[in-house]
C-alpha cells in the first residue's frame, strides 16, 4: 500500500482536531451577556464586537453562535427587509450545523438549537411563510420537550417552553388544526405561569432574563388582558427605557394598544437623540400613529420618513392611508385624495392594516368626518374630545349600515373606556346598549364593528364576573363572516375564552 494512503488512513482514524483536549462548551461570559444586552437594546454594532471579542477568546464557546442569531431574529422583525431575509436566511442551517458540534449533555444544546428554530420560526411568519413557521415551530417545540425530559430542573427550559405554550394556546380555530397535527398543547394560562416564574426567580444579568421580560409582559396584556398591571410595570424604574431602542418599541407599541398616545410620543421623542434610532424606521411609524391619534398633520412628517427608510413591504399601505386622514380631518382634501390614490398603489396586502387600506383606496369612500375624529381620538385615549364630538352626530343623517354601525360601536368605545376610567358605573349599560346596536347594524358585512362590538362586550363581561355571558360573546365575535382584521379579533377572542375557561 502506497505510503500517502496510509497516511489517509491514521489521519481519519484520529480525533477531529480539538475535540479531545478542548471539547466545545455553553458558557455564559461577560462578553457574551453585554453582547446579549446590546442586541436586546438593538445596539446591533456593539453586540457584534463582543461576540468578535468572546469567540477571538474561546473560540470553542458555542454561546456566541446562539446569540448572534439574535441579530437576525429582531432586524428582520423590525424592519422585514425581504432582501435582509433572503440573504440572511441560510443563517439557520449554518448556525445549526456549528451547535451540532456541541455535547449533547450539555442542557443548553438542545434548548440553543429551540432557540434558534423558534425565533426563525418568528421570522417566518413576519414574511407570510407559514409552512416554514410550522416547521421550525414544531422543531422548536420538539426539542423542548425532550430538553425538558433530560433535564427538568433546567430552568431555563420554561422560557420557550412557556411562551410556546401560550402561543398555542390562543391560536384562534382556524390554526388550531395546525397544532393538532404536531401534537402540540397549549394553555395560556400555564405558558404565562412559566414566564411569571422565571421572572420572579432570576435577574437581568442572567441568561435570557430580558427577553423573557418582554415576552411576559406582552403574554400578560395581550392574552391575559392585564392592562393596567402591564402599564403600571412598564411605567416604573424596573423597566428602563433610556438607550434601549427595543424597550422603546415595546412602551410605545403598548402605549398605543392601551390609548395613551400622549405617553407614546413622549417615549419616541426622547428616543430620537439615540444614534441608532433611524436604522429602525418603525419607531417613526409609530410615532405618526400616535400623533395622528390627537389630529396633528405633524403625523404625516413622521409617516413620511417612515416611508423614505422603511425596506420592506409592509404598513406602507397603512402609512399612506393614515397621512390621507390627518389630511382629511384637517379639511385637506387635495393631499388626502393623493394619499389614498397612493395607498392603492403602493405596498402590499399581507397583512390586515394594509388589506383595510387598500380596500378603502379601491372603494373611493371616505368615513364620515366626526367618525373619524373620534375614532382617532378614541385609539388615542382623548375620549372627552371623542365623546363631545358624537354626542354632535345627527343620527339621522347616518344613511349607510356601515357608518350606523360603526357610530354605535365608536359610541359604545367611549362609554366603556369612560366607565373603566372610574367616571361612573352609568357608563357601562349605555355600552352594552350601544355594542348591541353595533352587532344588529353590522353582522354579516365586512367592516370589523360587529364582531368587535361583540368582542369587547365579552371583555366588559369578563371585568365583571359575568363568565357565561362572556363566553357568549367571544363565541359570537368568532362566529361571525369574513371581516377586516379577522386574524387579529379572533386571536383576542380566542384568548378571551382561554382566559374566563381557565379560572
Amino acid at each position: 500500500m502506497p505510503l500517502r494512503y496510509i497516511l489517509i488512513f491514521i489521519l481519519l482514524l484520529l480525533p477531529a482536531a480539538g475535540s479531545g483536549a478542548t471539547p466545545y462548551t455553553y458558557e455564559y461570559t461577560a462578553n457574551c451577556d453585554k453582547a446579549y444586552q446590546c442586541y436586546l437594546a438593538l445596539h446591533l454594532q456593539e453586540a457584534r464586537a463582543y461576540i468578535a471579542a468572546e469567540t477571538s477568546a474561546n473560540p470553542n464557546n458555542l454561546m456566541p453562535v446562539y446569540l448572534a442569531d439574535y441579530e437576525d431574529c429582531i432586524l428582520l422583525l423590525l424592519n422585514c427587509s425581504r432582501a435582509d431575509y433572503d440573504q440572511r436566511a441560510a443563517h439557520l442551517d449554518e448556525r445549526l450545523r456549528q451547535l451540532n458540534k456541541g455535547s449533547s449533555n450539555a442542557p443548553w444544546h438542545r434548548l440553543c438549537k429551540a432557540g434558534i428554530y423558534l425565533h426563525w420560526a418568528i421570522v417566518n411568519i413576519r414574511f407570510g411563510d407559514n409552512y416554514k413557521a410550522a416547521i421550525n415551530f414544531h422543531k422548536s417545540f420538539a426539542l423542548l420537550h425532550e430538553n425538558q425530559e433530560l433535564f427538568p430542573s433546567f430552568e431555563y427550559n420554561n422560557v420557550f417552553a412557556g411562551l410556546q405554550e401560550a402561543v398555542v394556546g390562543s391560536l384562534p380555530g382556524s390554526y388550531k388544526w395546525l397544532a393538532s397535527i404536531f401534537g402540540m398543547k397549549g394553555s395560556i394560562k400555564n405558558g404565562t405561569g412559566k414566564l411569571s416564574a422565571f421572572v420572579s426567580t432570576h435577574n437581568a444579568s442572567q441568561p435570557l432574563y430580558t427577553e423573557t421580560v418582554l415576552y411576559y409582559i406582552y403574554a400578560r396584556f395581550y392574552l391575559l388582558a392585564e392592562q393596567k398591571e402591564v402599564w403600571n410595570f412598564l411605567s416604573s424604574p424596573q423597566f428602563p427605557v433610556h438607550n434601549n431602542l427595543l424597550a422603546t418599541f415595546a412602551k410605545a407599541n403598548i402605549a398605543l394598544d392601551y390609548r395613551r398616545a400622549e405617553d407614546a410620543i413622549a417615549i419616541l421623542q426622547a428616543s430620537t437623540t439615540d444614534p441608532d434610532y433611524h436604522k429602525y424606521p418603525l419607531l417613526d411609524y409609530q410615532y405618526g400613529a400616535a400623533l395622528l391619534s390627537r389630529l396633528d398633520t405633524a403625523a404625516v412628517i413622521k409617516l413620511q420618513q417612515y416611508l423614505a427608510t422603511n425596506k420592506s413591504d409592509i404598513y406602507i399601505k397603512d402609512a399612506w392611508q393614515k397621512m390621507a386622514y390627518a389630511w382629511y380631518v384637517n379639511g385637506n382634501m387635495a393631499k388626502a385624495r393623493y394619499c389614498i390614490e397612493q395607498a392603492g398603489i403602493k405596498g402590499s396586502t399581507r397583512i390586515d392594516a394594509d388589506k383595510q387600506a387598500n380596500r378603502h383606496a379601491k372603494e373611493d369612500t371616505w368615513p364620515l368626518m366626526p367618525l373619524l375624529q373620534a375614532r382617532l381620538l378614541i385609539e388615542g385615549g382623548y375620549y372627552t374630545r371623542a365623546l363631545a364630538i358624537l354626542q354632535h352626530i345627527n343620527q339621522a343623517a347616518l344613511t349607510s349600515p356601515a357608518d350606523k354601525a360603526e357610530y354605535n360601536f365608536r359610541l359604545g368605545r367611549t362609554y366603556e373606556e369612560l366607565a373603566a376610567a372610574g367616571n361612573g358605573k352609568q357608563y357601562y349599560p349605555l355600552a352594552f346598549a350601544q355594542y348591541r346596536t353595533a352587532i344588529a347594524m353590522g353582522s354579516g358585512r365586512h367592516e370589523q364593528f360587529a364582531a368587535r362590538a361583540a368582542l369587547h362586550m365579552g371583555k366588559m363581561y369578563e371585568q365583571l364576573g359575568m363568565t357565561p355571558e362572556a363566553i357568549d360573546k367571544y363565541k359570537e365575535c368568532l362566529d361571525m363572516p369574513s371581516h377586516d382584521f379577522q386574524n387579529t379579533i379572533d386571536q383576542q377572542a380566542k384568548a378571551g375564552i382561554n382566559r374566563v375557561e381557565g379560572r
